[in-house]
This record gives structure tokens, C-alpha cells and sequence, in this order.
């Protein structure tokens, strides 16, 4: 039980620092030191600084999840579910604007590279990029977006919309950015009406 609550507190840690740094930047020595342990202690606990790093692409994915896919659950299938998948995730970015998303400097990290690293990054994004179809499908059935409309396509717009705002508001300052991707929002949904 010390033991995973120990791991758990340094996943906690490896996270913080990572959204400041990049996985990349990720070490064991780094880690050690803002923990305070040894870095035998850190490397004890995880092997390899690439089982570090997908613990923390772990971590980052549960955290996600529990704020942006698993709220929007409890609403109606179709638009309301969709909106608030939207709304959450819009949510989790403006609290992302000064410390930065896990996936978008995991993928500026580890496009190029194959391996777990990235494996593990593809593979929650990929998750999260299925649900969000899912999202669009149901409200198609809902005949709250026309039957005709690409799911693919509409995520994929979607994505963009946060991608865009990550990028307007975190590297340009840009303070408006936030309501134009719920403009965006907005114009998708549109867009695509029955």
C-alpha cells in the first residue's frame, strides 16, 4: 500500500513536471529531486525512464477522462452529450493555457520517434479521438446532426477547434481565443443540422 501510494505521489510530480517540460525533458535525476527521494528510490519504482513516461501519459489520460469524458456521460446521448464533451474539454484546455497539454507536446516530441513512448501517447489520443466519434454518431441517431454528416470529419474539426485555441492562447497570448473555438463550435454544429 506505501508502495503505490509512494508511486502515485511521484506519477503526481512526474506529471506536474512534465507539463512544464515535456516527457522528453522527463528524467528519473529531475524527478528525484523534486521529490526529494534518491533516484535509486524513483528508479525503483518504475525501471526505465520510458515506464516513467507512460506512467505519465497514464496519469494524464485517467485525469482527462474524469474531467472531460466521464462528466459528459450523465447527460442525454446526442447534442447535450456532444455539447458537453465540448464544454469540458474547452474547460480542461483554459486550465492547460499555462502549464500545457501532455498530448500536443507529446506529439511535437514523439511524432517522429516510434516506440512504447509514443505508442502509449497514439493510443490515448486515439481513445479519446473514437469517443468523440462515438459522440457525433449518437447524435446523428438523435437526428440532432444530419445522417449524412462524416463522424471522422466533425471530430476531426472539433479537435482542431482545441488545437487552435492551445496554440492562439498559450504560445500567442491571444485572449479572444476561447470564444472563437465556441464560435467554431457553434458553426460545426450548424453546419452539420438535420
Amino acid at each position: 500500500m506505501k508502495g503505490r501510494q509512494t508511486k502515485a505521489a511521484i506519477v503526481d510530480a512526474a506529471l506536474g513536471l512534465a507539463s512544464q517540460i515535456g516527457l522528453e525533458g522527463l528524467s528519473i535525476g529531475a524527478l528525484a529531486e523534486v521529490t526529494g527521494m534518491s533516484k535509486s528510490g524513483v528508479f525503483a519504482h518504475f525501471g526505465s525512464r520510458e515506464e516513467l513516461q507512460i506512467s505519465v501519459i497514464r496519469e494524464y489520460h485517467d485525469r482527462f477522462e474524469s474531467e472531460v469524458f466521464y462528466p459528459a456521460l450523465s447527460c442525454p446521448r446526442g447534442m447535450p452529450r456532444l455539447q458537453s464533451l465540448f464544454d469540458n474539454w474547452m474547460q480542461r484546455t483554459s486550465t492547460e493555457i499555462d502549464s500545457g497539454c501532455i498530448y500536443i507536446s507529446g506529439a511535437v516530441e514523439f511524432d517522429d520517434r516510434p516506440g512504447s513512448v509514443r505508442d502509449a501517447l497514439a493510443s490515448s489520443v486515439n481513445t479519446w479521438q473514437n469517443a468523440l466519434q462515438r459522440a457525433v454518431a449518437q447524435a446523428q441517431q438523435e437526428n440532432h446532426l444530419n445522417a449524412k454528416a462524416d463522424p471522422l470529419q466533425v471530430a476531426f474539426e472539433i479537435h482542431g477547434l482545441i488545437l487552435a485555441l492551445h496554440y492562439e492562447a498559450r504560445f500567442l497570448r491571444n485572449p479572444g481565443a476561447a470564444d472563437r473555438a465556441r464560435l467554431g463550435f457553434t458553426a460545426i454544429v450548424s453546419r452539420n443540422q438535420p
